[in-house]
């Protein structure tokens, strides 16, 4: 339970878990075993707004994929349920795996909010500047070749019309960077550019196994294969459960 004096923490904390949402939807992957389920995910996903269509087709999918692997979802769209404790059992005490999409990285004060330290440098460092609102095609290059996340997946993959962000400087220095855009192939071409720009990366500083992917605005990425299967490795990697892993 929060002590009153942590009220302000709270209601940031549920704030920043919106924000994590995969465009409306992210999933905390809990490492214990069932007697019928491999292991099961849990997902939190917005109920409307913007977002709503990548959520739904986002259920589509994920739904498919726990029958066909036999695996656990549950959909959590009441943030109450999810507190420091949660948070604490899980990410810090590596008894589960983290994934984030799109809105995780949107830090910053600009939401009337103040800037949550944990979750500050649980996201590398970075705090939101800017964004491409009328959005662009852009080309992405795979890092690190030899992580499970991206096994499978060509490189470099197209991901069409994003609104891809920037940050005050790159996560690079203080997380392990799997992909990052060319900004060179942005199609349009556009002045909102960061240079060296990651996409994709782990934070290995927290116990339990994480990963951000920043694409995830548009229900169309699921027609994406590089999209799926880097969905797909990460759900299976950050559950322990991937194959072949190094």
């Amino acid at each position: 339970m929060f002590r009153p004096a942590r009220k302000w923490l709270h209601s940031l904390f549920l704030r920043r878990l919106l924000l994590v949402v995969v465009a409306g939807l992210s999933a905390a992957l809990l490492s214990a075993q069932e007697k019928t389920q491999m292991f099961r995910v849990i997902a939190i996903a917005e109920h409307g707004g913007i977002y709503k269509p990548f959520v739904d087709r986002a259920k589509i999918w994920l739904d498919k994929l726990a029958a066909d692997n036999n695996f656990a979802v549950d959909y959590i769209e009441d943030t109450e349920k999810i507190d420091d404790a949660f948070l604490a059992k899980y990410i810090d005490e590596s008894k589960g795996g983290w994934i984030g999409f799109h809105r995780a990285t949107l830090l910053g004060e600009f939401d009337g909010y103040q800037m949550w330290p944990w979750f500050y440098d649980f996201m590398g460092g970075i705090r939101f500047k800017n964004y491409i609102a009328t959005f662009v095609t852009g080309k992405v290059t795979i890092e690190d070749k030899n992580h499970p996340a991206m096994k499978g997946i060509l490189s470099p993959f197209t991901i069409k019309d994003e609104e891809f962000y920037t940050y005050d400087k790159p996560p690079r220095a203080n997380v392990r960077v799997l992909a990052s855009v060319d900004e060179k192939t942005y199609t349009p071409n556009t002045d909102i550019k960061m240079g060296d720009h990651p996409v994709v990366w782990t934070n290995e500083h927290k116990r339990a196994r994480n990963i951000y992917i920043f694409m995830g605005h548009r229900p169309e990425h699921f027609d994406n294969k590089a999209f799926t299967r880097l969905f797909e490795n990460s759900i299976f990697w950050a559950a322990g459960q991937e194959k072949g892993a190094k």
